[in-house]
C-alpha cells in the first residue's frame, strides 16, 4: 500500500524535475532576446561562475571519462549560458555604460576594479592574456586529443566487438556481461564522437568571447560620444572598463570549463580521480622527488638567486621522497595482513564446511590417547623425522610422497595407532608403552625380564623389555628401537608398500614440468601418438610397485619412446623400460657392489616355460599353469627364500625375462619386498654370487 502511495510522488517529482529543466532552457533563450535588469544579471553571472566551478570539481573527481558522459551537453548548455549573459550585458552596457562602473551589475564592475587595479589598460592586457591561454593553449589541446580520441576509439571498435563475442564463445563470460560490455562500447564511443563536437563549443565560445568585447568597446565609445555628449578619453574609460570586466566575468568561466574538458578527454585509459592518477603516478617515485630536491638545493646556493623559496621546496620534496615507502610499506603490511585474515577466514570455513568433510588425507597417522600423551613431548620431533622420511623417499625414488597428517584419535585403543591411506587403514599396531623392542632374529633371547613380540613392520621376531635396561642391551650387543623409532619404521615400510597409491596424475605431471624442455616434448608427443598421459602414469606406478625408482625419469622417458610404437600393452613396456634401467636396479639392489641372486633352477625354468601360453605371433597371452606345481612352486620357494632372509643376506630371485612378471606375482604374496629380476636384467660389470636355485 506505502509503495502504491509512493509512486505518484515519484512521477510528480521526476516530472516537476522536468519541467524545471525545460524552463530553464527557456529561459536562457529569453535572455537572450529580452532585457533583464542589473540585478538578475549579477546572479546569472555568479551562476555561471558556480556552475564552471562544479563542472570542474566533477571532472577532477570522476574514475573514468565515462561517468561523466553528460559533459557534451552540459558544456552546450553552460555556453549558452555565458553567450546569454554576455548579450544581455552587452545590452545593459550600451544603454546605460554611461552611468558609470556599475550600470551593468556590482558582478562587472567588481571585476573591472579589482582585477584591472581601475586602469583599463591592466584590463585590456589581462584579459588578452586569458583569452590567449584559453583560445591558444587549452581549447586547441583538448580539442586535438578529442578528435584523436574519437578516431581511435572508432577504429577499436570492430576489435573490441569480436573481443567479446571470443569471450562469450569461449565461456570466459555470460550472456548479461556480454551485453554489458558492447553496450559499455557504445557509450564509449558515442561520448568520444560527442566530445569531439562539444570541443568546438569552447573554441567557438573563446572566439565569440573576444568578439562581443571588441563589439562592446567600440560601440560603447561610439555611444557615449555620438548620444551622452561624452568626450572620446572618457567614453573610453567608461566603456572599455565595463566591456573589460564584462570579458573577464565571461572568460574566466570560460577558461575553467575549458580546463574540465582538457582534463576529461585527456584522462584517456586512466582510472581513479585527477588526484589520484597525477600524484599517484608523480609520488610513485621517491628517487624522482630526491633528484628534484637536490637540483633545487643546488638553485638555492647559487648567487643571484633567493634562497627561501628552493630551499623550502628541496626539503619539502626530500621530505615527501623520505615519507613515500614508509606509507606504501604501511600500506603493503596492511594490505597483507587483511589478505591473511581474510584466507584464514576462508580456510576456517572451508574445515568447517561439508565439502571439508569429503576429503581424504592421502597419508594419516591416528595415535590412540595413552600413545599420544607418552610422545606428546615428541611431537615436534615425530614431524621432524617424518620431514626427513619424506625428503629420504623423494631422493630414493624420484618423487615427493604426500605430507603425513598427524592425528589424536582417542575412538581406537589407547596404546594402537593406525595408518590410513586415502582414508582406508592399511596397518595398525598395539604399543608396549614406555618399552624397548629388541630385534632378536636368529639370536636368543635376552636375560632379562620381557615378551616376545613381532616387529610391526617386517614381521622378525622381537622381545619387548622396559626402557630401564638400554644400558644392559648396549653391553650385550643387542639391537633396540623405541616406541617413536618402531612406529617410524613401520610408517615408512608402508609407506613404501604403498608407492603406486601415492604416485598422482597431479604428482606426474609435476615431475614432468620439471624435466628438461627436450624430455618435456618427447613426453607431449609419446602421449599424444602412442600412450596416454594416464597410461604414462600406469607405467610408473607398476615400476614403484616393485620398488623401482623412477629418479632417472628421462631416462624412463627414452626408454619408454623406442617402445611405445611398438606394443600397447602396459606390462611389455615395463618390461622393456626395466632393461633399459638394468644399471640403476642392480646398483641399487646390490651390496658392496655385489649383487647376490637366488636362481629359479631348471624344473621350475621349464615348468614356467611351459605354463605360458602363445599366440600365432609369439605373444603371451595367458599363464596356465597346473595348481598342484604352482602349490609346490610356493612351498619350494617359501623354503628357499626363508632360509636366506633368516640368515640376513640381501639378494634378489633371478629368472627368465618372459616368466619374471608371473613369478614376481606368485612370490610377492608370501614375499612382498623381495626383488625379482630376469636374466637380461642384470648389467654388464655386476659382480654376481649366486647363493643357490629353487629345485
Amino acid at each position: 500500500m506505502a509503495l502504491v502511495e509512493s509512486l505518484p510522488k515519484i512521477a510528480t517529482a521526476k516530472h516537476g524535475r522536468d519541467v524545471g529543466f525545460a524552463i530553464g532552457i527557456v529561459a536562457i533563450l529569453c535572455v537572450l532576446f529580452l532585457p533583464i535588469p542589473a540585478f538578475l544579471i549579477d546572479i546569472g553571472l555568479a551562476f555561471s561562475i558556480a556552475l564552471s566551478v562544479l563542472i570542474l570539481m566533477v571532472a577532477l573527481w570522476i574514475q573514468r571519462p565515462l561517468d561523466f558522459s553528460s559533459f557534451p551537453t552540459i558544456l552546450l548548455i553552460a555556453t549558452m549560458l555565458r553567450l546569454s549573459l554576455n548579450i544581455a550585458t552587452t545590452r545593459v552596457i550600451l544603454s546605460h555604460g554611461a552611468e558609470g562602473t556599475n550600470a551593468a551589475g556590482y558582478v562587472i564592475g567588481g571585476f573591472s576594479s579589482l582585477v584591472m587595479s581601475g586602469d583599463f589598460v591592466i584590463g585590456i592586457i589581462v584579459f588578452s592574456i586569458l583569452l590567449v591561454v584559453n583560445f591558444i593553449v587549452i581549447t586547441k589541446g583538448s580539442t586535438r586529443i578529442a578528435e584523436v580520441g574519437a578516431r581511435f576509439t572508432l577504429d577499436a571498435i570492430p576489435g573490441k566487438q569480436m573481443s567479446i563475442d571470443a569471450d562469450l564463445s569461449a565461456g570466459l563470460i555470460n550472456e548479461k556481461e556480454a551485453q554489458f560490455r558492447r553496450r559499455e562500447l557504445e557509450e564509449e564511443s558515442a561520448f568520444f564522437g560527442s566530445m569531439d563536437g562539444a570541443s568546438k563549443f569552447v573554441r567557438g565560445d573563446a572566439i565569440a568571447g573576444l568578439i562581443i568585447t571588441a563589439v562592446n568597446v567600440v560601440g560603447g565609445i561610439i555611444i557615449g560620444y555620438a548620444r551622452h555628449d561624452m568626450n572620446l578619453g572618457e567614453a573610453a574609460d567608461v566603456f572599455v572598463k565595463l566591456s573589460v570586466g564584462d570579458g573577464l566575468v565571461t572568460q574566466i568561466p570560460a577558461l575553467i570549463v575549458s580546463l574540465a574538458a582538457g582534463l576529461l578527454v585527456s584522462k584517456g585509459g586512466t582510472r581513479g580521480s585527477a588526484e589520484q592518477a597525477v600524484m599517484g603516478q608523480l609520488s610513485a617515485y621517491p628517487r624522482a622527488l630526491f633528484v628534484a630536491a637536490l637540483l633545487l638545493s643546488i638553485l638555492a646556493l647559487l648567487p643571484g638567486l633567493p634562497m627561501l623559496p628552493f630551499i623550502t621546496l628541496a626539503l619539502i620534496m626530500a621530505s615527501i621522497g623520505y615519507l613515500i615507502p614508509l606509507r606504501q610499506n604501511r600500506i603493503a603490511a596492511e594490505q597483507a595482513s587483511a589478505e591473511q585474515q581474510k584466507q584464514a577466514a576462508k580456510d576456517e570455513e572451508e574445515r568447517n564446511s561439508v565439502k571439508e568433510s569429503l576429503r581424504t588425507a592421502e597419508i594419516e597417522l591416528l595415535i590412540g590417547k595413552q600413545l599420544s600423551t607418552k610422545l606428546v613431548a615428541g611431537h615436534q620431533e615425530l614431524a621432524f623425522r617424518m620431514g626427513k622420511m619424506r625428503k629420504k623417499f623423494a631422493q630414493q625414488y624420484g618423487f615427493v610422497v604426500p605430507e603425513v597428517k598427524l592425528t589424536d584419535d582417542f575412538a581406537i585403543p589407547g596404546k594402537s595407532y593406525q595408518i590410513k591411506m586415502h582414508g582406508t587403514v592399511v596397518a595398525e599396531h598395539q604399543m608396549r608403552v614406555g618399552e624397548l623392542m629388541v630385534l632378536i632374529g636368529s639370536k636368543p633371547l635376552p636375560e632379562m625380564p620381557g615378551e616376545e613380540v613381532k616387529e610391526p613392520a617386517f614381521g622378525m621376531r622381537a622381545y619387548s623389555v622396559p626402557d630401564m635396561f638400554a644400558d644392559d642391551l648396549k653391553r650385550d650387543g643387542y639391537a633396540f628401537a623405541d616406541n617413536m623409532s618402531v612406529l617410524l619404521t613401520h610408517l615408512s615400510e608402508v609407506i613404501r608398500n604403498n608407492l603406486p597409491q601415492l604416485l598422482s596424475y597431479k604428482d606426474m605431471k609435476a615431475l614432468l614440468d620439471r624435466q628438461d624442455p627436450e624430455y618435456k616434448k618427447l613426453a607431449d608427443e609419446i602421449c599424444t601418438s602412442h600412450l596416454s598421459y594416464p597410461g604414462l602414469q600406469a607405467v610408473l606406478k607398476l615400476l614403484l610397485a616393485e620398488r623401482v625408482s623412477i629418479r632417472n625419469l628421462h631416462l624412463i622417458i627414452e626408454a619408454i619412446a623406442e617402445i611405445a610404437p611398438h606394443v600397447r600393452r602396459t606390462e611389455q613396456i615395463v618390461e622393456h623400460v626395466r632393461i633399459r634401467m638394468a644399471q640403476q636396479i642392480c646398483g641399487d639392489l646390490s651390496e658392496g657392489g655385489v649383487l647376490k641372486v637366488l636362481r629359479l633352477g631348471n624344473r621350475w625354468d621349464l615348468v614356467l616355460h611351459q605354463s605360458l601360453k602363445r599366440d600365432a605371433k609369439g605373444e603371451i597371452r595367458e599363464f596356465d599353469i597346473d595348481p598342484r606345481l604352482l602349490e609346490e612352486f610356493g612351498q619350494e620357494a617359501g623354503k628357499a627364500i626363508r632360509s636366506h632372509i633368516d640368515a640376513g643376506e640381501r639378494f634378489v630371485l633371478v629368472t627368465a625375462p618372459d616368466a619374471r612378471p608371473y613369478v614376481r606375482m606368485i612370490v610377492e604374496r608370501l614375499f612382498p619386498t623381495l626383488p625379482v629380476l630376469s636374466h637380461v636384467e642384470i648389467a654388464k660389470g655386476v659382480e654376481i654370487r649366486v647363493l643357490g636355485s629353487i629345485s
